[in-house]
């Protein structure tokens, strides 16, 4: 490893970061994060603080599991890498994905679909929905329905259902046939519902009025996340997904719940949509099945999804894949930290923790006038949106956002901006103590706005 004179001077150079200007990079050059035990980060400089993101939503098992890290050593004595393509197979690969359908049999979960993160994993159930359509005789149902400030990924299949325009913009014209309704935002929405319950019906009724406008037999999908995380950590009311899976079930529609974040306990429970009492037809899911120790996610099949392609001719054959689909080292480290999650119970603790972070940062807006809404309290998932004027509910300006995530670091948490939101999705082997000095950061942090 080059010496820190090098880093520092060659920080943000040749290297462009994703989801960032790179001439701002260079201007303003990134933290460089050295080293992390437990739910600690150290950057370059020596400065330790509690990450209360978690990595990128991922690092459920904190930084120091050595289960994982030593099955995935292990492995890559005893076969670094072997394709998966039809053919071959590999023994860890087997094995894991076992271990994940068990995992997810309580959501109907029948079958794995090996990928390399979740962005894949989203842009292999958009394609096999439309394939399974075609199967049953309706070739016309090409359309995909999702929620505006849902976030999928990148790749142009992701990128085409998200719900945030930073990621469309730039890269349109994306795929056509995808329409997005309302998110289940209390804070603002089309409609200026501030009830959750009402909010519900009524983005059930835009999405009945959109299904009627287009045609239910053009509808192949409609994807959501259980509660939308880049978007905010937007906390829909209990009765959402199971009114969009009955809309689904009634007019032939699969569904698709987006668990990248939200599976393997983040809410509190193993899959979010177990968290709301539904079973979707395909899940997406990456990030927490390694806790980001190697880049793996999985496209998960429900039984009813699986017999249509198990039972079909050869257009049944699925020509879709990656080259690291069902990599064998990554289904080493995959084994393990399912293993681990089970033994831990970390669903268990991020639902105590995330109760405490939620009620510690609605306690910090009684004294902070510059926080307008509060969102959590399912998990470990909180948001903080952050405005100039709470009557008007003017959002923050960028400048004054990243002094408060500035002060917040020096005080000791890495917390994460999302434009004028604070979003939080901290380890979840985090401690209480941990969570107390994850709410004095950001005390401070308001303070200094």
């Amino acid at each position: 490893m080059k010496d820190e004179n090098f880093l520092k001077e060659n920080n943000a150079r040749q290297l462009w970061h994703p989801m960032g200007h790179p001439g701002d990079a260079q201007v303003t050059p990134p933290k460089i994060i050295k080293g992390a035990a437990g739910s600690t980060i150290t950057d370059i400089d020596g400065h330790s603080a509690v990450d209360a993101v978690g990595g990128l939503w991922c690092v459920n098992l904190g930084y120091s599991n050595d289960k994982v890290k030593q099955a995935i050593a292990d492995q890559l004595f005893e076969l670094p890498y072997y394709s998966a393509f039809a053919g071959t197979s590999n023994p860890p690969a087997i094995e894991a994905a076992y271990k994940v359908q068990e995992f997810f049999a309580p959501d109907g979960i029948e079958r794995v679909f090996f990928t390399s993160g979740g962005s894949d994993s989203v842009e292999t159930c958009l394609r096999l929905s439309r394939q399974y359509h075609r199967l049953r005789g309706e070739p016309t149902r090409t359309k995909f329905l999702s929620l505006k400030k849902g976030y999928h990924g990148t790749h142009f299949g992701g990128a085409s259902v998200n719900g945030n325009n930073r990621f469309r913009i730039g890269y349109e014209p994306l795929l056509p046939g995808c329409f997005h309704l309302p998110a289940p935002y209390t804070y603002r929405n089309p409609f200026n519902e501030t009830d959750p319950a009402r909010l519900a019906q009524l983005i059930a009724q835009s999405m009945e009025d959109e299904i009627q406008f287009q045609g239910a037999n053009t509808i192949a999908a409609f994807i959501m996340e259980p509660i939308q995380g880049a978007g905010g950590v937007i906390v829909p009311d209990a009765s959402f997904m199971p009114l969009m899976r009955e809309i689904c079930d009634r007019h032939g529609i699969l569904m698709i719940s987006d668990e990248v974040i939200t599976g393997f306990g983040r809410t509190g429970d193993w899959s979010g949509a177990r968290h709301w009492g539904v079973k979707p037809d395909m899940m997406c899911t990456a990030k927490g099945i390694t806790s980001g120790y190697f880049p793996v996610g999985a496209a998960l099949i429900s039984g009813k999804v699986a017999e249509v392609f198990e039972t079909s001719g050869a257009e049944g054959a699925i020509y879709h894949g990656y080259t690291y689909s069902a990599h064998p080292v990554g289904a080493a480290a995959v084994i393990a930290c399912l293993e681990e999650t089970l033994r831990l119970d970390t669903k268990t603790n991020a639902a105590a923790r995330g109760t405490q972070l939620h009620e510690g940062v609605l306690k910090l807006a009684e004294t902070h006038d510059i926080v307008g809404d509060v969102r959590g309290g399912h998990g470990l998932m909180t948001g903080i949106e952050i405005v100039s004027d709470r009557t008007a509910k003017t959002p923050m300006d960028n400048d004054t956002m990243k002094r408060i995530h500035q002060t917040a670091y020096e005080a000791g948490a890495m917390v994460r901006l999302g434009a004028h939101n604070i979003l939080m999705s901290p380890p979840l082997t985090i401690t209480a103590e941990e969570i107390d000095t994850i709410l004095s950061a950001l005390d401070k942090g308001f303070a200094a706005a």
